[in-house]
């Protein structure tokens, strides 16, 4: 039995079918996403999705979707599905489809009449392309399959509708055409691996609409322009290889090319397995560099997310050596920020105040995965000037105060991960002294003391561990209030009383100035008011301004993003600290609460964890399709209860 099989029963359920979601990368910034019966329902899916680095940092829609028809007999059935003005679905080739099997690569396969179809996707890594295998199953009588393509040209942030400055221009190439939209684009090359007509007749097909792009409470319909079709004759058991790329490929090795592709993958059939796979399509380089985009189908490298997610994506799956290659990259950028130089690479957001301190804390897993000897020898400077950089307050929003506890001025912009505006203005100002950050700057402080002490360098070891000290005691004077739970930030007199997720980081880390009793107080909390089946909500439903679902107009939905939301990277984070608490004891709690994770690899983006969910129940999936620290947290969650059996 497959672990990710669907049957005809779901598969011509609009209602559960068009939920579920398609992603796969090609680990250069360009994807194919769609839903599982090949209807479009966002604007950010396409059957090829790229960067177009000479326009814009966008991605760029250039073939939207490819419809297939049967002919026998002169009759034609369309497997194609677009939904249209009062939700009209057409031309319905769903109802055709007998399953959908993820597994190893996308593969549906459809039944008309006599004829059995399958038609499995990959996109090839490193490369701007998309190979689409028909396979002809059975058949009792002559079949011909043809092949219209739906062009778009346009960024995903945007729509298409009919004009006249669209080029209706083509070539032909071997066994098929290339033919390009707008200037400032590449060549799109569609070709066959066996020889075809393509027939021009040049047409709009117009009010297409994307339904998930109307419940963001955004603009959602548009026109696509398709410039013919191919035909194509297939014979029972024989195999067409249709391929959409910016270059011509030799058409005889496009069915060689498939096979080899298809031999790399790693089967998605076990919830780890699954896991894997969505990490690696998280990874993006770009020359000689390497980066961890933060999700899809909409977000770029972010610097928090890249050394949240670090770990988790590369370590938890036995791959230090991509660990290296993306903190390579993020290294050079670090220097550049301390340095006060442009960061010159593609990352986000450095200049948050965390984010410096949350590169230290996935440095210390590299340690604690690798060594501490091979940490020191690769990351022992960039960690000293790290820390160096924090103490002597170059940081533009980020001062260290004679109380040990680093401050940060978040009244007029989000700095940390609760980071929603309405209007420009942070809708949860998180100012003062944060809890992360002091938790993250504490556990920084005792990690770099004990490797330098390990190595030598017991000078600045000692000055690290004795403004360690101060740290720890100004923590727990400064957050922990009277009912065992922490303060969220504290700003003066102002003290947050909401009951937050963030204070759980205290208690996941190696180094905590909390003891042991003062931790099982906040977990205790946590466990009762945030904790759900999909993560940790990031706010109490019993603290003010609870608004845990994420629905409606952009403003509304940035209004609830961290008011009860539920986000599955907090539970990593929580999971840690339950077992560092009640260690072998809590394998059973930790992998029940995994159980609610699994499931979700069948609801929203096949084999994958989208970005939030609902604070109540059903506790729907929200926001990106897949979210990388999510899937990070997850995997480094079942590699920490590895290590207990």
């Amino acid at each position: 039995m497959s672990y990710l099989r669907f049957d005809k029963t779901l598969m011509t359920n609009l209602e559960e079918s068009l939920q579920r979601e398609i992603l796969r990368t090609n680990k250069a910034g360009a994807y194919h996403c769609t839903t599982i019966v090949d209807c479009n329902t966002r604007k950010y899916h396409g059957l090829l999705v790229i960067p177009v680095p000479n326009l814009d940092d966008e991605n760029h829609v250039l073939l939207s979707s490819l419809d297939e028809t049967v002919i026998q007999h002169g009759a034609e059935f369309n497997l194609g599905l677009h939904k249209y003005r009062g939700n009209h679905f057409s031309p319905n080739g769903h109802k055709y489809i007998r399953e959908f099997d993820c597994e190893h690569i996308p593969a549906t396969t459809y039944r008309v009449g006599g004829v059995i179809l399958r038609k499995e996707k990959i996109f090839v890594h490193h490369e701007n392309r998309i190979l689409i295998r028909y396979t002809l199953l059975d058949a009792h009588s002559a079949t011909t399959l043809r092949f219209r393509p739906f062009l778009a040209f346009r960024s995903v942030r945007e729509y298409t509708h009919e004009n006249s400055q669209a080029s209706r221009d083509y070539q032909l190439v071997e066994n098929g055409i290339k033919t390009c939209m707008y200037p400032g684009y590449p060549e799109l090359f569609m070709q066959l691996n066996k020889k075809c007509e393509f027939v021009f007749q040049p047409d709009w097909y117009r009010g297409i609409e994307y339904p998930k792009e109307q419940e963001r409470g955004y603009d959602f319909n548009e026109d696509l322009y398709v410039p013919g079709y191919f035909e194509v004759d297939i014979k029972k058991g024989e195999s067409v290889v249709f391929s959409a790329g910016i270059s011509e490929v030799s058409t005889r090795r496009l069915k060689q090319t498939f096979e080899a592709e298809v031999a790399e993958r790693t089967p998605r059939d076990s919830f780890y397995h699954c896991l894997k796979n969505s990490a690696h399509q998280f990874h993006c380089q770009l020359g000689k560099d390497h980066y961890l985009l933060a999700g899809y189908p909409w977000f770029d490298c972010r610097a928090r997310d890249m050394f949240v997610s670090l770990p988790g994506l590369t370590l938890a799956v036995d791959e230090p050596e991509e660990f290296e290659n993306v903190m390579e990259t993020a290294g050079k950028a670090i220097r550049n920020f301390i340095n006060g130089d442009p960061i010159g690479y593609r990352i986000y957001e450095m200049e948050h105040p965390d984010v410096l301190l949350w590169a230290v804390w996935a440095l210390q897993q590299y340690a604690k995965e690798v060594s501490h000897e091979r940490c020191y020898q690769k990351y022992g400077d960039l960690l000293i000037e790290i820390i160096e950089f924090i103490r002597q307050q170059k940081h533009d929003n980020l001062f260290l105060h004679e109380n040990g506890l680093l401050y940060a001025n978040g009244r007029n912009k989000a700095i940390t991960w609760m980071n929603s505006t309405v209007n420009g203005n942070p809708v949860i100002p998180r100012t003062g002294y944060i809890v992360e950050f002091n938790a993250l700057w504490y556990n920084a402080l005792c990690f770099i003391a004990d490797l330098l002490r390990e190595n030598g360098g017991a000078e600045l070891a000692d000055a690290l561990s004795a403004q360690a000290e101060v740290t720890g005691r100004s923590f727990v004077e400064v957050f922990r209030n009277e009912y065992g739970y922490l303060f969220d930030y504290v700003d003066g007199n102002m003290m947050d009383w909401s009951v937050r997720p963030n204070m759980v980081f205290t208690l996941a880390f190696d180094y905590s100035p909390l003891d042991r009793a003062q931790k099982k107080q906040v977990l205790d909390i946590a466990t009762k008011e945030l904790l759900t089946p999909k993560g940790l909500r990031s706010l109490s439903p019993k603290s003010g301004g609870y608004n845990p679902n994420y629905v409606g107009s952009q403003t509304q939905r940035d209004y609830a993003y961290h008011q009860g939301t539920a986000w599955p990277w907090l539970m990593g984070f929580y999971m840690e600290a339950y077992l560092r608490i009640y260690k072998m004891s809590g394998l059973s709690f930790v992998e029940r609460q995994l159980i609610g994770m699994e499931d979700e690899l069948t609801i929203h983006c096949v084999g994958s964890l989208p970005e939030l969910f609902d604070g109540n129940p059903p506790f729907k999936g929200r926001g990106a399709v897949s979210f990388a620290m999510n899937v990070a947290e997850v995997l480094r969650i079942l590699k920490l209860l590895s290590k207990y059996y």
